[in-house]
Order: structure tokens, then sequence, then C-alpha cells
């Protein structure tokens, strides 16, 4: 039987909700809180509803789940937290910047994560091991990996004289991030031109201006802003034939070069293993922060032919996933 859906707006962004969670419901309900867009985590919701079915929870018999979408407009996320809230949900499912504001506004809800950032060093626990209150989460990266990702575009592209790296500014994964690959291109004498992009709009004029400047190759920066914008720097890269490292598979798949980095889709499936523990009985407290720790390192072949460019035979060996 298919459920009916409507959409309702707050402060400009979409909240989609199953027909009928305003009444009274007999069963659990789960609150999909996110910073991004729906059509942007397609793989990683099916990776959370797995991750559900085998923690023995049925979507429409065990659990319903809302899906409240700020759609990029990440000044909105306070009052989109505080409509959470006030429905007084079972369990909230929040990527790093819905679940910060999720967790200032309540004490009592539990609270999954799943982040690419410090988790400690967010403010959402006060340890990995031992999160106490009621949050837990998955961390799909701990730390930065700009520094290897750097090593793997240099090797591709070894007469980049120039490299520019994207960064949303204001984000404390992404200023760390930048941090670290500044320091690791001033050991090898790399030369990185930080290129920062606040909005949508910014990122073909950004592009183009870094190309006519003589970039040789493109650093794309973490954080869920380039996440929920991969579509556009994949194509605006392709339009402007120029290498480019992104910081995830998912870009991959959408048509960019190569990707360095933990698999998101997996902490999704995590996180609905976790929020399923808890449903049944658990405290977030008690549950350990999982962190990723296997790495994934993705090549685009056909990318890399149209670019004109050669994998060295070791570089290429060195890939887990290769798309001819």
């Amino acid at each position: 039987m298919r459920r009916r859906e409507f959409i309702t707006f707050l402060g400009g962004a979409a909240v989609v909700l199953p027909h009928g969670v305003c009444a009274q419901q007999p069963i659990a309900v789960i609150v999909f809180f996110n910073s991004g867009t729906p059509s942007t985590h397609v793989k990683n919701l099916a990776a959370f509803r797995n991750g559900l079915k085998e923690a023995g929870l049925v979507e429409g018999r065990d659990v319903a789940i809302e899906f409240v979408w700020a759609e990029n407009r990440f000044e909105g996320l306070e009052t989109l937290a505080a409509e959470v809230i006030a429905r007084r949900p079972s369990v909230i499912i929040s990527n790093t910047l819905a679940a910060i504001r999720a967790k200032s506004s309540t004490t009592t809800i539990p609270i999954v994560f799943t982040t690419g950032s410090n988790p400690v060093r967010d403010g959402l626990v006060p340890s990995l091991n031992r999160p106490g209150g009621n949050v837990t989460g998955v961390v799909f990266i701990y730390g930065t990996v700009g520094g290897k990702r750097l090593e793997l575009l240099r090797q591709l592209v070894p007469k980049a004289g120039i490299i520019a790296m994207l960064v949303n500014p204001g984000i404390a994964e992404a200023d760390a991030e930048r941090a670290e690959v500044q320091v690791a291109a001033q050991a090898v004498g790399q030369q990185i031109r930080i290129v920062e992009i606040r909005n949508t709009a910014e990122i073909e004029t950004a592009v183009a201006a870094a190309v006519a400047a003589g970039t040789g190759a493109l650093l794309v920066g973490t954080g869920t802003f380039w996440f929920n914008n991969r579509e556009p720097i994949v194509e605006s890269a392709a339009r402007h034939a120029i290498p480019a490292m992104y910081t995830l598979r998912e870009y991959v798949e959408a048509g960019g070069l190569m990707s360095y980095d933990a698999s998101i889709s997996d902490a999704f499936h995590q996180a609905g293993l976790y929020a399923g523990r808890i449903l049944k009985g658990e405290k977030p407290g008690d549950l350990s922060v999982i962190q990723s720790v296997k790495f994934e390192f993705m090549i685009n072949l056909k990318i890399a032919k149209t670019l004109g460019l050669q994998f060295h035979p070791q570089l290429l060996a060195t890939a887990d996933e290769v798309i001819e």
C-alpha cells in the first residue's frame, strides 16, 4: 500500500512527512533531520533503512520515519530543530550541522549522528568511548585526510604548478582540513590557492576564475555543502577540463575523477543499526561512537582518458575501485 505524503514549509525549507504523522502514532517515530536535500541522500537512506531491517525493525510496522530537510539553508536549521523537537520523536537521525542544532534543543530525545567531522571538537559528545547523555553516532572519518588527498592528486598531476583547494568556510571540519592541506603543501613545496565558496551560485564562477589564473588541478574540500552540491562541482570541473580530487565515492559516481575517504553509506547503515538498538531499549549514552576504519580510493578511468591523463600502474594498483 502506498502511503501518501504531503509537504509543509518552515522558514523556506521543505519538510516531508508521512501521511498521518500528526495523529497519535501507535509505533515509534524516527525523524530523519538533515541539512541537505533528499536527492543527494537516496543511497544513504537505503543504507539507513537496511540498518533498521537488520536491527529487526520494519518500516510501517514497527517504526515510522519522518523526513525534515533544510535544503542547504543552514541559517534555518535552528528553527527546524525546534520543530523537530516539538514533535517528540523516539529517535532523531542527523548529519553534523543538523545534529549540533538538535542537541542544543533537547537533552532527552535520543540523537544518532553521522559525521565526517570530529564530534568531540564539535560539542556533540564529550568522549567517543563514553558519549553519555542523549547523543551518539557514527564518524565516517575521524580527523581529516586532506594531506593524503593532496598526495594522490599530485601523483596524478605532478606538473600542476598551482592546485586550488575549494572550501566552504566557517565549518569546523572544513577549516581543519584547510589547515592540514596547507601544512602538507608547504612540506612538499606545492603551491596551494584557497578558494572560498559560500553558495551554489559561486561554484561555476570560482572554478572558471581558478582555471583562468593557471590552476592545474582542484582539491575539493570536505563538508555537507560540497556533498549536497556534488553534481554542480563535478559538472563545472568537466566543463573546464580540469582534474579534481573529491572526498567521497559519490562524486566519482556522479562523474568525478577520483576520491579518497571512508564510506558515508556505511555510516548511515550503522546509524540504522544504532537507531534500532535504541528503540529496543539501549541508551545512546552507553553506545560508543563508531569510527570507520576502511578507506576507499576510487578512480574513474573514463574521465581520466577524457582529460588526457594516465595513471601510473602503481597508483592504479592501490585503487579500491576503478570505473572503466
